[in-house]
């Protein structure tokens, strides 16, 4: 029974054939770090894959000495993240778990760093790692070449997918760490653990994906990851691929993913729309029209770009991309906020307009001045356009759609 006056924590082991050290493991945490431990009421939960080993007859032995001992059972080995899983609904559901932590029973995470960790959750901060890449951290010296290589190679090509280029891909130094403590209300409770990639190894990367994107007060601690001497490593050799997988599954099904793609879909159908635009209005003869009556400013610098006819095609060709652009957003890349008021839509596309003239000015002055500057040719204005949206417009345009177009 959990105190009422104290928050419940527990430490989740996931289990196979580790009857070598599991008996070790349950009496250093019980004898050792947990009577150390006086803010939180701590319980160990065992979930095992019914080792042929014998694993799970070890716990059980063990539980008639610790009451806050607890031990599950899988049918058949279902993978770490399976068990991880079932772990963590067992925590909250039926031990009224506060924070969860995810666990190794070799002693390759320190027991020592439980209440280094719990420090941390006192100060208040929702998702706490053990990282390896850190000051103070460290893989194992034991570790060969090849290990080292696939771990750093790996965990860096996973951190790039999960989450360059945002703020987080320098928070997050070690994706693939399996030393993790988690607050459960407001975060592991919102975790959807019914549709997961991979139930092996990998969980750990969609899971952290999740949390992360709940936005916690996330903090790391230095793991010295310890040198495995006994037992069943449950790194498997399709490990990497299963990762790497995992991990472009989490992002590229992300919901804010899925609308920076639309994004750029659309931002490719305005770029030819602009391009077309361009060159259509250049040749048609409007621009020209429009560009006659400055001619007046030919020799005055800065104002000469009124005079030159490519300047305009500039222009016009934005604001075709303009339209496109607000047409395609409106009802696909932001569709949940879609604006279908008829009233509203045009005081939106107005607004759209007012806010995108940023965009018009600034491929009036680049393919003018490029022109200017280089020639009166396609090659000039196409480069001048490439360049000009690439470097100038996009960021611009991203940042006023999510600002004030189509905020909630």
């Amino acid at each position: 029974m959990a105190s009422k006056n104290k928050p419940t924590v527990v430490v989740i082991i996931p289990t196979y054939n580790e009857a070598d050290t599991i008996g070790d493991m349950i009496t250093h945490l019980f004898t050792k770090t947990f009577p150390t431990i006086k803010d939180y009421q701590m319980h160990l939960l065992v979930v095992d894959d019914t080792s042929p080993d014998g694993t799970y007859k070890i716990v059980k032995s063990h539980q008639k000495k610790y009451q806050n001992l607890h031990l599950l059972t899988n049918p058949k080995k279902a993978g770490i993240g399976y068990a991880y899983i079932v772990g963590f609904k067992h925590a909250m559901t039926k031990l009224k778990a506060d924070f969860v932590f995810e666990f190794d029973g070799d002693f390759q995470h320190p027991p020592k760093m439980i209440p280094q960790m719990l420090e941390q959750a006192t100060q208040g901060f929702d998702v706490v790692i053990g990282s390896r890449k850190i000051k103070g951290g460290s893989n194992p010296k034991g570790w060969g070449f090849k290990r080292i290589f696939f771990s750093e190679a790996g965990g860096l090509v996973a951190r790039l997918i999960l989450f360059f280029p945002g703020k987080n891909f320098l928070k997050v130094t070690d994706p693939t760490t399996g030393l993790r403590l988690t607050r459960v209300k407001g975060f592991l409770d919102q975790v959807d653990f019914d549709h997961f990639y991979s139930l092996e190894f990998s969980y750990k990367l969609q899971l952290l994906y999740q949390l992360i994107s709940l936005n916690p007060k996330f903090k790391e601690l230095p793991l010295q990851f310890g040198l495995r001497e006994k037992g069943e490593s449950k790194i498997k050799g399709s490990t990497l691929v299963d990762s790497l997988r995992t991990a472009f599954l989490t992002r590229i099904n992300d919901p804010a993913t899925k609308k920076f793609l639309k994004f750029a879909v659309v931002g490719f159908t305005g770029f030819v729309v602009n391009s077309l635009g361009l060159e259509f209005f250049r040749r048609s003869g409007l621009a020209d029209s429009l560009s006659a009556s400055f001619t007046a400013y030919t020799s005055t610098p800065g104002l000469s770009l009124l005079a030159n006819p490519n300047s305009w095609s500039g222009g016009l060709g934005a604001e075709l991309a303009i339209i496109s652009n607000f047409i395609l957003n409106n009802f696909w890349t932001f569709s949940s906020d879609r604006i279908t008021n008829p009233f509203k839509f045009l005081y939106k596309f107005l607004q759209f307009n007012l806010t995108s003239f940023g965009a018009v000015i600034i491929q009036f002055i680049a393919i003018g001045l490029a022109t200017l500057a280089f020639g009166d040719t396609t090659l000039v204005r196409q480069l001048a356009l490439v360049l000009s949206i690439g470097f100038l417009i996009l960021p611009y345009n991203w940042l006023m759609y999510n600002l004030v177009i189509w905020r909630k």
